[in-house]
């Protein structure tokens, strides 16, 4: 890696471990380039403010492993579709540098109206359109029961979701995530159980 791009991700990771500890006001830029042991101008060299430090972080936040090619295709496997999303999402959330990109999404979300909207549309929306069209073709396969695939898509991602906020929270405060880790899969029976033909 190139000196000038290793400094810009230095940068990019010191900013992400500053803001999942104290938040976007608490990390300055001052802080971020001791953190990085650059000077403060330095920073200035890679990017022209704190503000865009924090677009480059929230680019990382929204990259998602669950743009599944074909969904539709891998739909048909039905349940094994739903464990395979699960498994990437458990995978996530047990990534120690995801997990302080997760810190920054719950810190900021309440702050930044940009990264509200961001949320909504990168990484909510497009993981319900994309598991309601696997829900459609489970529907049409004969896998399912028919209900509404948008709903059974958000009722779907909200425990997920729920589980990999106990995994950061216990996290934080070093507790044990052992029993948390299991509820990944038991949702995916659970769900199954009250959705299948």
């Amino acid at each position: 890696m190139p000196k000038q791009e290793n400094t810009k991700q230095k940068i990019v990771d010191a900013a992400i471990e500053l803001i999942s500890k104290q938040g976007y006001k608490g990390a300055s830029v001052r802080k971020i380039a001791a953190a990085v042991g650059i000077r403060e101008s330095a920073i200035y060299n890679h990017y022209k403010n704190k503000e865009e430090i924090l677009k480059t972080i929230i680019a990382q936040i929204f990259v998602t492993p669950f743009e599944f090619k074909d969904v539709e295709e891998k739909a048909k496997r039905g349940k094994s579709f739903l464990r395979e999303f699960v498994v990437a999402y458990k995978l996530v959330a047990f990534d120690k540098k995801k997990e302080k990109l997760f810190r920054v999404l719950m810190i900021e979300l309440f702050q930044n109206e940009g990264l509200r909207r961001s949320f909504i549309e990168e990484f909510h929306q497009k993981d319900v359109q994309m598991l309601s069209k696997a829900f459609f073709t489970m529907m049409q396969e004969g896998l399912i029961r028919s209900a509404d695939p948008m709903f059974m898509a958000q009722e779907f991602l909200a425990p997920l979701f729920y589980t990999r906020l106990q995994v950061s929270l216990l996290r934080i405060d070093n507790k044990p995530t052992t029993a948390v880790a299991t509820q990944f899969e038991k949702h995916v029976d659970f769900f199954w159980e009250s959705v299948a033909l």
